[in-house]
């Protein structure tokens, strides 16, 4: 691998013959399946998520990232694909909690049972991607301590064992997904930063838990929440040092947005960090300086061996020629610092 190796978060644009986009942005992700968000029949929807996901690999190759993911094409959500899979949960009788945004709330799983993982979940998409490209790949999974909190309880009436439940199904699931191919397994848990009280109560031993057993490299990404629906950014992360003490790999951040002061990553000696460098609040591509400036403010608390460049999260809101020209501009921005740092290999 390159130094300063280039990736998604996880998500690209979907096709618009694919998914009502005009839907899809104005309404709060799914936590519960949203079927009438596709636009292609049902008979007709693998065949039409398979050709949606070609596209964004081949957009991911065509920008010169170094490691590809599947663009999560298949889902209406980073997480309800994989949350409404799992036995325990009652999908034709959603509950209701609150969404990141106060004062909003938003039908979610209710949960009536023990929740176990009935299949594997996402272990096609793998072979899939693995298959259509030679290049490092990574695949993105919701974590316990996340869907724990887009859930209405009804079961265990305790948020630490119904994330520890959770977390035990994402565990069978990365290993699946290892299995199947996979290099880089994310874990996304954007509710670390949402409920940061109760994630010091108990998300680290629901994330450790999820990874118990697992060999092979691992991610999390936690966010301030998608710049499409204007969540606010504040000045720093609640919970991001807690990470350290995580068996996790590789940490995953939004530094563009939020004009991040990147000195919050010496706390995270060790880890690898994923620092998005793309703001997606913006209606412009950036520059390759910009992008190279913003990589280099992180270069004087985490040595370049431990970073991997992103953009922010919430690349699917983007129209597709945007999220491609700001993908470009983030690899000529990593290859200017990759060079200034004394190592032009270059992933061709």
């Amino acid at each position: 691998m390159t130094l300063l190796p280039t990736s998604l978060v996880g998500s690209y644009p979907q096709p618009d013959w694919l998914i009502d986009r005009s839907a899809l942005r104005t309404q709060a992700p799914p936590r519960v399946r949203a079927e009438t968000l596709w636009r292609v029949a049902p008979e007709w929807l693998d065949e039409a998520q398979d050709g949606a996901t070609r596209l964004a690999i081949d957009d991911q190759e065509r920008a010169g990232l170094d490691i590809i993911t599947d663009g999560e094409i298949r889902r209406e959500s980073y997480s309800n694909r994989f949350a409404t899979a799992l036995e325990g949960v009652d999908i034709d009788n959603p509950g209701e909690a609150p969404t990141r945004r106060a004062g909003l709330n938003q039908p979610v799983p209710r949960i009536t049972g023990k929740i176990r993982r009935r299949h594997p979940v996402e272990v096609k998409d793998v072979e899939f991607l693995r298959r259509h490209t030679n290049r490092p790949i990574k695949i993105t999974v919701p974590g316990g301590f996340t869907m724990s909190q887009q859930a209405q309880d009804e079961f265990y009436r305790d948020d630490a064992a119904l994330a520890m439940d959770y977390a035990a199904a994402v565990n069978e699931e990365i290993k699946d997904l290892f299995a199947a191919g996979a290099d880089i397994v994310q874990i996304d848990e954007p509710y670390l930063q949402a409920r940061p009280e109760k994630a010091r109560q108990f998300a680290i031993d629901a994330i450790d838990r999820a990874l118990d057993g697992v060999t092979g490299t691992t991610a999390l990404h936690l966010c301030f929440g998608y710049a499409n629906f204007g969540n606010p950014r504040p000045e720093g992360y609640s919970f991001l040092p807690e990470l350290r003490r995580s068996k996790v790999d590789q940490i995953s951040i939004e530094a563009a947005q939020p004009d991040l002061d990147c000195s919050i990553l010496k706390e995270l000696d060790g880890k690898t960090i994923i620092l998005g460098v793309l703001d997606l609040g913006s209606a412009a591509a950036e520059k390759p300086d910009l992008v190279a400036e913003r990589i280099r403010r992180a270069l004087p608390y985490v040595d370049p061996e431990r970073l991997v460049i992103a953009p922010d999260c919430g690349m699917k809101y983007l129209p597709r020629g945007l999220a491609l020209a700001k993908l470009t501009a983030m690899v000529e921005g990593a290859r200017i610092v990759r060079k200034e740092l004394g190592n032009a290999t270059v992933l061709e």
